[in-house]
């Protein structure tokens, strides 16, 4: 069978059907308190970036929960952690502004998504409410809002994400074989796996 490709928003949406008032109408350009309480809950989201040319990415972030700050009902801050210095999205946000966030609470299946527009900041005096484990961000991802809604539950559901009773074994090697297969590297396995064990957990936050 030969590859058909869909060409036109309006061939897409002869496939797909409208879609339901109650859906098209959910988007906000602002916080709710439960979207506060949302935040608050969450130890984990996911920034979708773009560069000039639309090269994309996406970048997951985590602390404990409610990391992320809220300025005002349009404003959010993400702060950063020390990573692996790619600085992937970041560098994309200097060049387009543009970002999408997906907000995460285990065990629920709901997401809370917010799209904006970003700057970095390396100081503020938010900063200070940010501290983790005595470590100040050395720079947060500031994001103005421009829109805000819940996406429905129906993929994490058919994901089983939240299952435990569903999880198979896990079907690739250590993290450590997987760097010494994929990458050119000159440490060994045997140093690799010194590297990712219990010493990578102390160096989160410094």
């Amino acid at each position: 069978m030969s590859w058909v490709e869909i060409g036109s928003e309006a061939e897409l949406r002869e496939l797909l059907g409208e879609v339901m008032p109650r859906v098209a109408g959910k988007e906000r350009p602002r916080l709710h308190e439960r979207d506060r309480q949302w935040l608050a809950a969450s130890p984990f989201c996911l920034i979708a970036t773009s560069d000039a040319e639309g090269n994309c990415d996406v970048s997951p972030k985590g602390d404990p929960a409610g990391f992320t700050h809220v300025i005002d009902d349009t404003t959010i801050a993400v702060p950063d952690r020390p990573g692996n210095r790619r600085a992937d999205g970041f560098r994309n946000v200097l060049a387009n502004p543009r970002v999408g966030l997906l907000y995460l609470i285990p065990g629920r299946n709901e997401t809370l998504r917010i799209n904006g527009r970003a700057r970095l900041l390396r100081d503020a005096p938010f900063f200070d409410e940010m501290v983790v484990k005595g470590h100040r961000p050395r720079l947060a991802l500031v994001v103005e809002i421009d829109q805000i809604f819940y996406h429905c539950a129906k993929a994490f559901m058919r994901s089983s994400l939240w299952r435990p009773d569903r999880w198979g074994p896990d079907p690739l090697p250590s993290h450590a074989v997987l760097v010494k297969e994929v990458q050119r590297v000159e440490e060994s396995v045997e140093d690799l796996e010194r590297y990712y064990g219990e010493s990578y957990a102390r160096r989160l936050y410094g």
